[in-house]
């Protein structure tokens, strides 16, 4: 066995193989980034070296530091995760003749899962079923556009370097194609430095099962079931499972066995990953293979009680495998949910921030939390924005839902926004927990997913602004919700009557403006908090009123509970009644904003500063300011043309996802204040608009 190996990777990966690594007795070096100086990984790992600036092609993409790391620290293998490095058959090729083993196949297996179009190719010739498509070796455009019209839309586009969801597009008819495919090629360009498309017929609605296969040097080759892994968006993964529902013991042998044959095909050794989509009818396609660790094996390990970064590591010092296929049971269900810095109500932008406030849920043999953050560190754009992979297992299916929804409520992460309340209300649907799975289930269930209690977003709005108002009354000293107080004066003095406060609120993807009335005792009444505010809206306070009472929890209970601090110092936690409703919530500073954390759901606000003419200008219009932190791909308009409502302006790529800025209304485009190739901040003003009605 390896006596020290380096980790060519970041976040809960690096983490993931660090602890394993420790439990075999065996050294770890780090490497990091600018950007990870301070990061888990590097503190977890025994050693750590600094690999250049914080975009991924000048650290983390950089073979040869890796490689200089790994001699310079005495490390006799690299472990490269996944993504990076890790289905790089050149870096593979370059580690071999430096003599480092790199613990992954050999470079000829990479090489020849690579590419798509090939690996169709040596899948074809393996016996093993292919979707319909054209794989082939002109990249032409119209070459491509015939081979689609040929096989009839929907079609899919696929990088043939391509995955993760990137370089991909869902083309519907022949108008859309050319404008698909140059985004595809874009994308896959920025992924993976490779524009090369293939062309494969889109099934309806197909599921995407995968086998987990390994092989060693001794002619040793087992498949340890299967996952499903149909729950995606932007074509990712967001929900993984095992054993796949519906999927029986002849299938799965088939299945197993066909994966097998495809890693034999290509002389294989490690950890592998054969996709196939599942169709109605019980037919399996191959997909592609992936020639790395994938992001949901744990819930491969917690089914079958095997440790996969130790089978890897095993296999790579040229031990034979663990166990043999008869050897491989598997027990109970598992269920992986990829917690991101996402909004998911904004076509899952990405969203960068720092964790002013992270409290997993707590371990134990049911609920597993891989993560690569803490609280106070910082979500960047330079990387992937996942923050952990929340894994449970129970006996049955049933009952590992069960152990999800209550470990989704109990995660709680401020300081940017995350996709926590999607997954709960996508694990807790009647579809899902029906198993009616297929790559489609976001879009088919989008009503059941984004779905919100009648009356909840003015409830939330009226919590939070009375929760704020508490929380004040706590910053000055003075007793909760006493109008009387002179410390209580935040909101200008009043004489002889009750203390209004006017407040606008950003909440639920809309500013909110409330008028909170201090009664006293922690009473408020909070006037409008159901309706958003507007140009044309009615005055500040218009609307429904609700009462809230918010005091602070007792000392004792607070104490007991021992919420972790928020690294700004800000939490406060509440008694909370609404309708007669009491509950128990906690206020996290997330700067800058606010977390107010309910019993089963979180809900990021923040203050609004008034509107004194002064900021803006036109290019804060709604939609045209930067969503998030991210670079400038292209402009799609010139300067001067008049444009209608929905017009593509402006490409922004950030975590490698693109993002396109659309014109908000029928308008003129003055100017751009970015060019391509530029870094923008997540807020700042992109373009100068003059909407139609204002330039008439």
């Amino acid at each position: 066995m390896f006596r020290k190996v380096l980790i060519a990777n970041r976040g809960e990966i690096a983490c993931r193989v660090i602890r394993t690594c420790r439990q075999l007795g065996i050294g770890t070096v780090a490497v990091y980034s600018d950007a990870d100086a301070s990061a888990l990984h590097v503190e977890l790992a025994d050693e750590a070296v600094h690999l250049g600036p914080a975009p991924a092609r000048e650290s983390y993409l950089r073979g040869d530091a890796v490689l200089a790391a790994a001699r310079r620290t005495g490390a006799e293998a690299i472990h490269p995760g996944y993504g990076f490095l890790s289905e790089n058959a050149a870096f593979a090729e370059a580690c071999k003749a430096a003599g480092v083993v790199f613990i992954g196949p050999p470079a000829s297996a990479i090489a020849a899962m690579g590419s798509k179009s090939a690996a169709k190719q040596i899948m074809e010739t393996a016996g093993v079923p292919l979707i319909p498509g054209y794989h082939g070796d002109d990249q032409d455009a119209a070459t491509l556009r015939a081979a689609a019209d040929g096989m009839g839309y929907p079609v899919l586009l696929k990088a043939t370097a391509g995955g993760g969801g990137k370089g991909m597009r869902v083309v519907e008819n022949a108008a859309g194609f050319d404008d698909a495919l140059a985004a595809a090629k874009r994308e896959a360009t920025a992924s993976f430095g490779d524009e090369r498309m293939l062309v494969e017929k889109y099934l309806g609605r197909p599921r995407h099962v995968e086998v987990q296969v390994f092989c060693d040097g001794h002619g040793g080759a087992v498949y340890l079931a299967e996952r499903d892994c149909s729950v995606q968006r932007r074509h990712q993964k967001v929900l993984e499972e095992a054993p796949a529902p519906g999927v029986d013991a002849a299938l799965r042998a088939r299945m197993g066995e066909a994966a097998v044959d495809a890693a034999k095909a290509i002389d294989y050794r490690g950890a592998g990953t054969v996709e196939f989509l599942l169709d109605e009818d019980g037919q399996f396609y191959f997909m592609e293979m992936n020639t790395r660790l994938q992001v949901e094996h744990p819930v491969t390990e917690l089914i079958t009680g095997q440790d996969l970064v130790e089978w890897q590591l095993r296999v790579a010092a040229g031990q034979p495998l663990p166990l043999a296929q008869d050897g491989i049971t598997i027990r109970g269900h598992a269920i992986e949910a990829r917690v991101y810095a996402e909004d998911a109500e904004q076509d899952f932008l990405p969203a960068t921030g720092r964790l002013t406030y992270h409290a997993p849920p707590a371990e134990d043999r049911h609920v597993r939390v891989d993560s690569g953050v803490r609280s106070g560190d910082e979500i960047s754009m330079h990387y992937d924005p996942m923050i952990a992979k929340l894994v449970v297992w129970d006996e049955n299916r049933d009952r590992a839902l069960d152990r999800l929804a209550g470990a989704l409520r109990a995660y709680r992460t401020a300081g940017t926004v995350t996709n926590l309340g999607f997954l709960y209300n996508l694990a807790t649907t009647a579809a899902f927990r029906e198993a009616q799975l297929d790559t489609g289930f976001i879009e088919r269930h989008r009503e059941a997913i984004f779905r919100d209690a009648p009356g909840t977003v003015a409830r939330d709005i009226a919590a939070c602004a009375a929760a704020l108002a508490c929380r004040q009354a706590e910053a000055t000293g003075a007793p909760a919700g006493d109008p009387h107080s002179p410390w209580a004066a935040v909101g200008g003095w009043r004489m002889n009557a009750l203390h209004r406060q006017p407040m606008i609120l950003h909440c639920h993807g809309a500013d909110h403006s409330v008028i909170v009335e201090h009664l006293g005792a922690g009473q408020y009444r909070i006037h409008g908090a159901n309706r958003a505010q507007r140009e044309d809206a009615a005055p500040p306070g218009a609307g429904e009123t609700l009462a809230v009472g918010a005091v602070p929890a007792g000392a004792a209970l607070a104490k007991r509970r021992a919420w972790p601090q928020a690294a700004a110092g800000g939490t406060l936690e509440l008694d909370l009644t609404l309708d007669g409703h009491r509950q128990r919530a906690l206020l996290v500073e997330a700067s800058p904003g606010w977390t107010l954390f309910f019993p089963d759901r979180a809900c990021p606000f923040h203050v609004v500063a008034p509107d004194t003419g002064e900021g803006g200008g036109a290019g804060a219009l709604a939609g045209l300011t930067a969503p998030m932190n991210g670079r400038v791909i292209a402009l799609l308009a010139e300067p001067g043309a008049t444009v209608r409502a929905g017009t593509p302006l402006m490409i922004l790529e950030a975590m490698k996802m693109e993002h396109t800025v659309k014109a908000p209304v029928d308008g003129t485009v003055d100017s751009f204040r970015f060019a391509a190739g530029d870094l923008v901040d997540g807020g700042a003003a992109l373009v100068d608009f003059s909407p139609a009605e204002a330039a008439a």
